[in-house]
């Protein structure tokens, strides 16, 4: 499905997994798509980490296309950092590649995401008070079973996504109340005993 131009996605090859597959990696282009530009130094005391540690994963997302340079802000040696795109998706193909450090990059990138939405979903727990009640009555979190073949899986998977796409962009916005919302979809099989 292609993305609407206002948010660029990037689909993961082996190559390009292979050079995101990091934890610090992951985390960086997480904090540079949810917090916007930042520095390799101002990175580092956000995420805890050395500011040559960040500097160099950086580049190394640079060089596989994630993240770039932003002109319009630094000066002299000051370097900053933008996302190249806003989101990444996965092609299907590469749980079966016959690689094996495919599919461990593969592992890697899939845990760290797992780990992500497991912080987030607790983050806002820890704190859903704060929010008030029309936010409070407007969160969700659901499970649903059903019996399905792979076919109808990949269907209501397709569906929802483009479910979803519909309210990017929408007019409300921009209303004074509108926050950034999370939406974590996770369809899996699960064996009946």
């Amino acid at each position: 499905m292609s993305q609407p131009e206002e948010f660029p996605t990037r689909q993961l090859d082996p190559r390009s997994l292979r050079g995101l597959a990091h934890p610090l990696r992951i985390q960086l282009l997480r904090a540079l798509r949810k917090h916007g530009p930042a520095t390799a130094s101002q990175l580092a005391e956000r995420l805890g980490e050395s500011s040559g540690a960040t500097s160099y994963h950086l580049r190394q997302l640079a060089a596989h296309g994630f993240v770039e340079d932003d002109p319009t802000r630094g000066k002299g040696r000051e370097r900053w950092w933008k996302a190249g795109q806003e989101g990444t998706t996965v092609d299907e193909t590469l749980s079966a590649d016959p690689d094996p450090e495919v599919r461990g990059a593969l592992d890697i990138y899939s845990h760290e995401i797992a780990t992500i939405h497991t912080q987030e979903l607790g983050t806002f727990l820890g704190t859903r008070h704060d929010w008030g009640e029309r936010w409070l009555a407007a969160f969700d979190m659901s499970d649903f079973t059903l019996r399905l073949p792979p076919e109808k899986l990949r269907e209501l998977d397709r569906k929802m996504h483009e479910l979803i796409e519909t309210y990017r962009g929408i007019e409300e916005a921009d209303a004074p109340d509108a926050e950034r919302v999370r939406i974590h979809l996770h369809a899996f099989p699960q064996h009946d005993n």
